[in-house]
């Protein structure tokens, strides 16, 4: 079962007017697969996972390029930032594009030399795991945003029934569980888990203490979909407010979680500052929450807020994988008053809501109204829920079934 990409054409297109593009995203996600599949024949691989390369990337960056001449896909190159600095001569010097393939699973870790050796060169793309319209052999999508009329809007997606929507949610996006449906859920995410704290966190984040980490993991994903509270978060985890921020950090820089930030003018005081934590991927989530199976997560504690998680990954997947970076927040005021998302684009503010109901009503959009203090101009609105096509609600506000994203 191959699945194709919908980044492999951004990919592509940017990589005839970069001479470095450099690849993140979390561990198993299929980067280093896509690349070699999509690479020209002349393009060489070279992993820095392998000791022996590693080494001489480390110490002899100057005869690691000699050997390894571009073009080239270099895997893992957070291990070896000591490269930068000779990537940068050799295309300054050769001045040539699609030079170099990179790839990270460290994005924040890379970004210090990234912006000192390479900036103006390098084209950075962010990739999570399998998008639902990849899945279902529709990768030529586009960045979602909400649309005013209901013909405009994408309808030729089969319905999902419940169950069916949950036990895409539980099993995840990673690309050894959607090929296999999910065989062995259970083996590759505690193998996972037990390889990314092994490797990413004691390795290379100096977190010495893998049982209160694990645990501080567990407490994170029970909170996705919910404003961030660290000093809640270090009492469930028996550690300090400073430990959990260092804690999330890591989690933030291995691509596992994202923090939405609110929507924040300065026209009124009112609105909250506090962000939003998301888990990255679904199943990952789910297995750390115990939910054995997608009945539990459908009737559990966590229904409502993973199917809001899987919706912002999806939302944020159609931009990430088209190469765009989604200018996406949320808005909630003093008096709790909350839009779940809202994507800003062309200076125009389109709000979005997540409600598990196949009978949504304009009452699940009131609050769009309450971007009109903000003086932007407000496009239309899109209530993302469970009904098997779309439907207006208002002239400004479309219910579309969730996995239309």
């Amino acid at each position: 079962m191959d699945i194709d990409r919908t980044i492999a054409t951004a990919i592509k297109r940017i990589s005839r007017g970069f001479p470095i593009i450099l690849l993140t995203g979390m561990r198993q996600i299929g980067k280093t697969y896509l690349l070699e599949k999509i690479r020209e024949p002349g393009r060489k691989y070279v992993s820095l996972d392998f000791s022996d390369d590693r080494e001489l990337a480390k110490e002899h960056p100057d005869l690691f390029l000699q050997r390894y001449k571009p073009p080239i896909l270099i895997d893992e190159v957070q291990y070896a930032p000591e490269l930068f600095n000779y990537i940068k001569i050799y295309v300054d010097t050769h001045k040539q594009d699609g030079l170099f393939w990179l790839t990270g699973s460290q994005k924040f870790s890379l970004m210090k030399g990234i912006r000192e050796s390479l900036a103006g060169r390098v084209a950075i793309l962010d990739m999570l795991g399998f998008s639902y319209r990849e899945i279902i052999g529709q990768p030529k999508s586009k960045p979602f945003l909400p649309s005013k009329t209901v013909k405009s809007t994408p309808s030729k997606i089969k319905r999902l029934k419940l169950l069916d929507l949950y036990k895409i949610i539980w099993r995840g996006s990673y690309p050894r569980l959607v090929v296999h449906n999910g065989k062995n859920r259970e083996i590759f995410y505690r193998s996972y888990l037990q390889t990314y704290i092994e490797r990413d966190i004691r390795d290379h984040q100096g977190i010495d203490d893998s049982v209160k980490f694990y645990k501080f993991i567990r407490a994170a994903a029970v909170r996705t979909g919910n404003l961030l509270n660290y000093a809640d978060l270090a009492r469930d985890s028996d550690i300090d407010v400073r430990t959990a921020k260092t804690w999330l950090a890591a989690l933030e820089r291995s691509g596992l979680i994202k923090l939405l930030y609110p929507y924040y003018v300065n026209v009124t005081k009112r609105l909250i500052k506090t962000p939003k934590l998301y888990f990255m991927d679904t199943g990952l989530c789910a297995f750390l929450c115990g939910m054995d199976t997608p009945k539990s997560l459908e009737a559990g504690y966590l229904s409502g807020s993973i199917l809001e998680t899987w919706a912002f990954i999806e939302i944020v997947k159609s931009y990430w994988h088209n190469g765009e970076d989604p200018s996406i927040y949320f808005y909630r005021d003093a008096d709790q008053r909350e839009i779940d998302f809202v994507i800003e684009r062309n200076m125009t503010l389109f709000p979005i809501e997540v409600k598990k109901t196949s009978a949504p009503t304009a009452e699940s959009a009131r609050h769009f109204a309450l971007l009109e203090r903000l003086k932007k101009p407000v496009g239309a609105g899109a209530v993302l829920c469970l009904r098997s096509s779309p439907l207006p609600l208002s002239k400004n506000v479309v219910a579309l079934p969730v996995w239309n994203v």
